[in-house]
């Protein structure tokens, strides 16, 4: 599970059954009588429904157990219909039908398991003849690949019909008796070789053939030939068929059925073990384990119930006492052989196989005199020492442990949970799990022992299930802290639950873990569910528990900060501090020392989570000074003190970004004005610093920022900025990265750090004739811009003229124009980002400010404020959907700040925010920014705001230019629509004549700009295809404006060379053929485009001509002039031709209008 990500919806009951039971009577109904092609995909797309109702309840399935009588009898009974009338009819109609309703008992068996929902198939005596039959007589229909379900089902229905008690005999012919037995087995080996599903019903099928009193004759001869099959290197499938018959039936079949063909049974198991091949697969080596112990549990004696659940009820003196009264068991001589296939089993690479031998030798276990168990529990107890005996550590373990581990643990949980553990073994148990908890080994990029971490945590709950309380005592303690902090400090969140859940048995059945409810209420199913709660709110309340503390940060000491995993190192030393603060002049220091000692490890992942304990522990200190000064001022110099420890080559390493970043962090959060002064201390953090800024790790930008952060608010850093602007000159693109971000973060109100200075870099810096050509500098100048307003607002009068406040509001108006596009897509969207969280930013500081800032309306004239409201809406009307969601969240935070206090403050509100609060924070859900489909239609009324109209006609342009359909198709729906709800002209409000006339704005004086040009024609496309625009057809000035767009769209078409321009504005001269007015002057245009010289243009041109003439009154009678589109080749016509016929089309429409 991905930590963070929501559980999957949790039911109560079945509340889809009204709507499941109708889909399915309607699928039934399509399903009984031959169907027309649209009904036959009614019933696919009710198919799809049923299955995708059933997956979502998958894993509560047991919810539809009151309902499924009702809901699968109809289906079989509707599978046996069909049957019947394809048996009968050969109707070629109904396979198709009986298909469909086989693959819906599929998903009912599949969602169920075969066992409950064969129960609803029909069984009667005549139904064997109707189902072998079916299967006998269409041999088409069964050996089609598509129709297995349907074979799958089939033989389930053959294998419950088998479990009557009625004679075979009495449906053969006198004169071949046996016949029906003979055909059932038939069938089903007919399938028992296949790689499906149908191979599984076979082995049921067979299985349940073989343990009838009346067929088990047929046995041996199966068992013969099983061994010869399994001899056979070519015929996996069938070996593993047949072993699946074999164990089912060593699993149902009498005690009187199996004995007498134990020593073939075992043989074919030693037929198995010799084939390489086979052992190779893994079900293979799965069905073998079963079989050994099936076999050998008919060997050995049952066990009475009551006396194994009594004896986990026993003292070890009361189990001496009773074993001495125990008959004596006979054990058989195959088990000392089948549990050492056992044993071996558990380290099986796979863990289907390990499971099934950890239940095989538990089940074993039952059977067996106390003695016997104990020297079982030693041999699994055995299997930890195997790969321990040469590891020094636990983190020494080599990963093929992570088998053997897991066999052992699983198998101890499996005789736990039956209460075979003798009272002996539970220290040495104890103490195994206890390292298997913690089990973690590296392997590459990632780690081992999830499975073993799992189990372990299996093997406890089932300890607390079966085992005396009394016996538990004295591990009770160690196991509640080891349990506690598995469940609120390991990487994996099934593994913090399953802790959890041993823990809450514990708690609820022995009563022995300290402050048990209490811990459990802090540590359950949900808190630990997320890997951020279970470390910094769960583990940090446990830890207000003394007796849990120091266990909790003994873990986050020796293992979280040496964790393979940066994020997990991260987390923990965050943790760390929030334990540590409980009893921070204790605990802090103590830590700090203990973190220290890593700095000196070899194991870069051991520096860079001891770095971050260390930074986090400073940051604490600095929070808590107060409680302390002397004490923080101390320690935090011990902490900075500690950098000394690192080594050069580690620290200052391109490939140990980690280790820098966290290292800057330590100066970040320890640095104190002693330190900053001290000669050889400068010359550590410096050194670090000017390693850092070349660095173009945006991990260690952003680390490197905050220490000169820090050390800018205790000594003057002039020299750092003028030397930051030198380099970034001539530096290479990671200089300038970092110059611009660190430029933002320092502290100018404490230094003047060179204040002016700074600024004009960073302008000159977002220029966009001189300024970086690197991205990623530009954005982190843009970023830093409002920074520094936020950092020198407190002497804002004194260090910042307004004009120099002005011109980085200018220049953040600029970014927000910034389309930069390479070959990682928009990354200009970058910059606009920033400049809109920036602009934000700019006037929230400079508002709050108003009443103590001289001149305010000098720092934020009213009209860049407005030109900043503009220019957000426009990047929340655009085609990204990132952009659009960072500027509806800046736009509503501007939308809450209150104007300044002043009498003239209304000028900085803003305008019509009635109308804006109305559209976009009204209702009940929030505006859904990335949600188009809901946006668009709203943010269109926006365009009756003349203060941002141009900016918002802008981004709408744009956007309804975008190639992304989910952004194209809801603006131009929501932009048409508005359009028809405006009258032609209007005295107050917005009009279509304004609207033509404004979006033909940008583009006068701007003709040879196709970024321009472009969108404005595609956009007037979609207005004029929807008829937007037709009540300007008649009126004065709007068709100026129409005019204008003909003209633009017809003049020199010829000498433009992008097609995208050429195809645009052809689609504007053949749209306005539907205007009177223009018709004229469109028809004499369309040759040019007809006969053009590219063959894409002329076939797209005679295409959304024929659509223009087929769906609009032109009046006229256009029927030769389609004729003429239809009949030429104009994609591979020569030019000639083409331009003949496009005179032609243009002549005919000339004289027809």
């Amino acid at each position: 599970m991905i930590e963070g990500q929501v559980d999957d919806k949790v039911f109560a009951t079945f509340d889809k059954h009204d709507e499941f039971a109708q889909a399915q009577a309607a699928f039934l109904k399509l399903c009984s009588s031959d169907a027309t092609e649209d009904q036959r995909s009614d019933a696919d797309a009710l198919l799809k429904k049923l299955s995708m109702i059933l997956d979502e309840y998958q894993e509560q399935a047991y919810l539809l157990d009151p309902f499924l009588e009702r809901l699968v009898g109809p289906v079989v009974e509707q599978l046996k219909l069909s049957v019947m009338s394809v048996s009968s009819s050969r109707n070629v109609q109904n396979p198709e039908n009986i298909g469909r309703i086989a693959v819906l008992l599929y998903h009912y068996v599949k969602f169920r398991g075969h066992k409950t929902i064969t129960r609803f198939f029909p069984h009667e005596v005549d139904d064997l003849a109707i189902a072998l039959t079916f299967l006998f007589d269409n041999t088409e229909l069964a050996e089609d690949q598509e129709q297995w379900p349907l074979r799958y089902i089939m033989l389930l229905w053959l294998s419950l019909i088998c479990m009557l008690p009625f004679d075979l005999a009495q449906f053969d012919e006198p004169e071949n008796v046996g016949k029906t037995a003979s055909d059932l087995e038939s069938v089903a080996k007919s399938f028992l070789g296949k790689a499906g599903m149908e191979r599984e019903g076979a082995s049921i099928l067979l299985a349940r053939l073989y343990a009838r009193q009346d067929t088990n004759a047929r046995l041996p001869a199966f068992l013969e030939w099983a061994t010869v099959a399994l001899k056979d290197r070519d015929s996996l499938f069938l070996s593993v068929g047949a072993l699946q018959v074999i164990c089912d039936l060593a699993k149902t079949g009498s005690t009187s059925q199996v004995l007498p063909h134990a020593p073939l049974l075992l043989e074919i198991a030693r037929t198995v073990e010799s084939n390489e091949m086979l052992m190779g697969n893994t079900l293979v080596r799965k069905f073998r384990i079963k079989l050994l112990s099936r076999v050998l549990l008919r060997l050995l004696p049952p066990r009475r119930r009551a006396a194994m659940r009594g004896k986990a009820l026993m003292s070890s003196t009361e189990q001496a006492d009773a074993e001495e009264d125990e008959e004596d068991v006979d054990v058989p001589d195959e088990l000392e052989d089948t549990l050492g296939s056992l044993f071996d089993a558990l380290q099986d690479k796979d863990t289907i196989v390990r499971y099934s031998s950890a239940k095989a030798i538990a089940r074993i276990s039952e059977r067996l005199p106390a003695d016997f168990v104990s020297q079982i529990t030693q041999q699994v107890l055995a299997l930890f020492e195997i790969h321990s005996l040469g590891a020094a550590a636990l983190y020494d373990l080599p990963a093929l442990a992570e088998a053997t581990w897991h066999g052992a643990c699983l198998a101890c949980a499996e005789l736990a949970r039956r209460g075979l553990v003798a009272d002996a073994h539970l220290p040495a148990l104890v103490a195994w799990l206890a390292r298997a908890l913690r089990f973690d080994v590296r392997k590459g990029a990632h780690s081992v022992g999830a499975a073993v971490r799992d189990a372990a945590a299996y093997v406890l709950w089932s300890l607390a299930r079966a085992q005396r309380p009394a016996a538990l005592v004295p591990f009770a303690e160690e196991l509640a802290r080891t349990l506690v902090t598995v469940a609120v400090f390991d990487r994996e969140v099934h593994i913090r639950r399953a802790a959890s859940a041993a823990f809450q048995e514990f708690v609820g059945r022995t009563s022995l873990f300290p402050h048990g409810i209490d811990v459990l209420r802090k540590t359950d199913f949900y808190a630990v569910g997320t890997r951020r709660n279970a470390f910094l709110i769960a583990a940090p309340e446990v830890a207000d528990h003394e007796v849990y503390r120091p266990a909790l940060v003994r873990h986050l000491l020796t293992v979280t900060l040496r964790h393979w995993d940066p994020a997990m190192r991260r987390l923990g030393a965050s943790a760390l501090r929030a334990i540590c603060e409980r009893d921070l002049w204790t605990l802090g220091p103590a830590c700090a020392d203990d973190a220290a000692q890593f700095l000196d490890s070899a194991d870069t992942g051991d520096i860079h989570g001891a770095l971050w304990v260390l930074a986090e522990l400073a940051a604490a200190y600095r929070v808590h000074a107060n409680t302390d000064s002397d004490a923080a001022q101390r320690e935090l110099r011990k902490v900075f003190a500690a950098l000394a420890r690192l080594a050069p080559a580690v620290v200052h390493s391109f490939r140990n970004e980690l280790v820098t970043a966290a290292a800057c962090a330590v100066v970040a959060n320890s640095a104190t004005a002693a330190d900053v002064a001290d000669a050889a201390s400068a010359r550590l953090w410096r050194g670090l610093v000017d390693f850092a800024l070349k660095s173009a790790s945006a991990l260690v930008q952003e680390a490197v920022a905050q220490a000169m952060a820090r050390v800018s608010a205790l000594v003057d850093c002039a020299d750092y900025v003028q030397r930051f602007i030198r380099e970034s000159r001539t530096g290479t693109p990671a200089v300038q990265q970092n110059a611009c971000r660190v430029l933002g973060v320092l502290d100018y109100n404490a230094h003047d750090h060179g204040l002016l200075s700074a600024v004009d870099f960073l302008l000159a810096s977002v220029d966009k004739a001189t300024g970086l050509k690197n991205v990623e500098a530009r954005r982190n100048a843009f970023t830093s811009l409002p920074q520094i307003v936020e950092n020198a607002l407190p002497r804002l009068n004194e260090l910042l003229p307004p004009e120099t406040v002005c011109a980085m509001f200018d220049a953040l108006l600029t970014g927000l124009e910034d389309y930069t596009a390479d070959e990682r897509g928009d990354v200009g969207s970058w910059v606009r980002i920033a400049c809109v969280r920036g602009l934000t930013s700019a006037i929230e500081l400079l508002v709050g400010a108003a009443l103590r800032t001289r001149d305010f309306e000098r720092y934020l004239p009213s009209a860049k404020f407005h030109a900043a409201v503009g220019g957000i809406l426009k990047q929340g009307v655009e085609r990204l959907d990132n952009v659009r969601q960072q500027a509806g969240e800046q736009l509503l935070r501007l939308l809450a700040l209150p104007p300044p206090a002043r009498a003239d403050g209304e000028r900085w509100a803003v305008a019509s925010r009635p109308l804006m609060q109305e559209l976009l924070t009204s209702g009940e859900d929030a505006l859904d920014w990335n949600d188009g489909a809901r946006l668009f239609p709203k943010v269109v009324r926006l365009l009756a705001i003349p203060e941002y109209r141009h900016a918002i006609l802008s981004g709408l342009v744009l956007s309804v230019s975008s190639r992304t359909d989910s952004t194209q198709r809801p603006v131009s729906q929501a932009l048409v629509a508005y359009a028809r709800t405006l009258p032609v002209e209007s005295a107050e409000g917005y009009d279509l004549r304004e609207l033509a006339a404004d979006l033909l704005a940008p583009v006068r004086g701007n003709l040879a700009s196709n970024n321009a040009v472009i969108p404005v024609l595609q956009t007037f496309d979609i207005l004029l295809e929807a008829d937007a625009f037709e009540d300007l057809y008649e009126d004065v000035e709007g068709l100026k404006s129409l005019r204008y767009l003909l003209s633009i769209s017809s003049k020199g078409v010829a000498k433009f060379k992008n097609v995208q321009r050429v195809s645009a504005s052809m689609r504007i001269v053949v749209d306005l053929l539907c205007v009177p007015r223009l018709r004229k002057a469109s028809t004499d245009t369309l040759a040019v485009f007809l006969g053009h010289q590219y063959p894409k243009v002329r076939a797209d041109t005679a295409e959304h001509l024929y659509m223009v003439l087929q769906s609009k009154d032109l009046g006229t009678a256009t029927e030769d002039a389609e004729d003429v589109l239809l009949q030429t080749e104009w994609a591979s016509a020569d030019v000639p031709a083409a331009a003949a016929a496009a005179a032609r089309v243009a002549q005919l429409l000339a004289d027809a209008a």
